[in-house]
């Protein structure tokens, strides 16, 4: 709709030049608005048939492809429009002159969509910068209670249990050697990994308090997911669920598979009405404006509350 609605703009500023002559302002629209949307929706569809090999292409070198196939588009059609309507009087005189005129005109077009772009880009770029840092500083202040936690468990481990309390600190060794390489996006696989790491400290604490339940693929899709997405639910789960219960519950992990996109579910039971469950709400908001943001939008978090237990999910686009 954008498309349509921008090609009838620049025809109608086309019509609207002063160098045409009186009379003919209508046929002028209607032929430059005829040519504008045979450039445009062939351009679109282009795109559409070689966006395969075009999405593996950076950013950078998608921008000027795409400006290149909307030359390759005004060319053809200039050159039909030539052979069409010949050096008619509608046409501006010389067919040449005509082809010139317009592959001069969708290059000033195609490069103030490319500054336009290119700002977005970079506002795109600072906006999941910014949502990084607020996750930086969320985990910043979730970290030392988390931590704490865990020495204190690893001591009462290592001297009745010593192979419990080993694993307990290579575990913890892993999340916070994730943690410390700063945001980027991670296989699932790897991400799922970090939040079995971090429930099984936990279980290693609350002990037969915590139930832990995974449902997860044999073979896991290759999807990148932005680092410590899931993980953050997972502790959501436990803080906010299982803590605040005196005979604790169960937490359940399970990736779903569909045609189009990955879904990842953290369930938790929650606690009381006493005990309050809006906790959530830091940690998921996070999360979820993460996903939405490294993923195009295509990504989204949702979370519910169904037969007593809370429930995130994670949907991500599969390719």
């Amino acid at each position: 709709m954008a498309v349509v609605l921008g090609g009838e703009a620049l025809a109608l500023i086309l019509a609207l030049a002063p160098a045409q002559p009186e009379g003919g302002r209508l046929v002028q629209f209607g032929l430059a608005s005829f040519g504008i949307q045979w450039i445009g929706l062939g351009t679109l569809s282009l795109l559409w048939l070689l966006r395969r090999p075009l999405g593996m292409l950076p950013r950078l070198a998608l921008a000027w492809a795409c400006l290149a196939q909307l030359l390759l588009m005004t060319l053809l059609v200039a050159m039909a429009a030539w052979k069409i309507l010949g050096e008619s009087a509608v046409m501006g005189g010389a067919g040449p002159v005509l082809v010139w005129r317009m592959l001069a005109i969708a290059l000033v077009v195609g490069l103030i969509g490319l500054i336009a772009f290119q700002n977005y880009s970079e506002a795109r770029r600072l906006a999941v910068r910014a949502k990084q840092l607020e996750l930086e500083a969320l985990q910043a202040r979730i970290r030392p209670h988390f931590l704490f936690n865990t020495l204190n468990t690893g001591a009462a481990l290592v001297h009745a249990r010593p192979a419990d309390a080993e694993r307990l600190l290579l575990d913890l060794a892993d999340l916070f050697r994730c943690a410390l390489r700063g945001p980027q996006q991670i296989p699932l696989a790897e991400e799922l990994a970090l939040a079995r790491r971090y429930l099984e400290i936990e279980a290693l604490r609350f002990g037969d308090r915590l139930r832990l339940g995974w449902v997860v693929p044999e073979t896991m899709p290759e999807v990148l997911v932005p680092s410590l997405s899931i993980q953050p639910l997972a502790e959501n789960a436990i803080r906010h669920g299982i803590e605040r219960r005196p005979d604790g519950g169960a937490v359940d992990v399970a990736v779903h598979l569909h045609a189009d996109r990955v879904e990842i579910t953290v369930a938790n039971d929650m606690p009381g009405t006493a005990g309050g469950g809006g906790g959530h709400a830091i940690g998921l908001a996070s999360a979820r404006e993460r996903v939405h943001a490294l993923t195009d939008g295509r990504g989204r978090v949702e979370s519910r509350i169904e037969d007593g237990r809370y429930i995130a999910s994670v949907h991500l686009p599969l390719a």
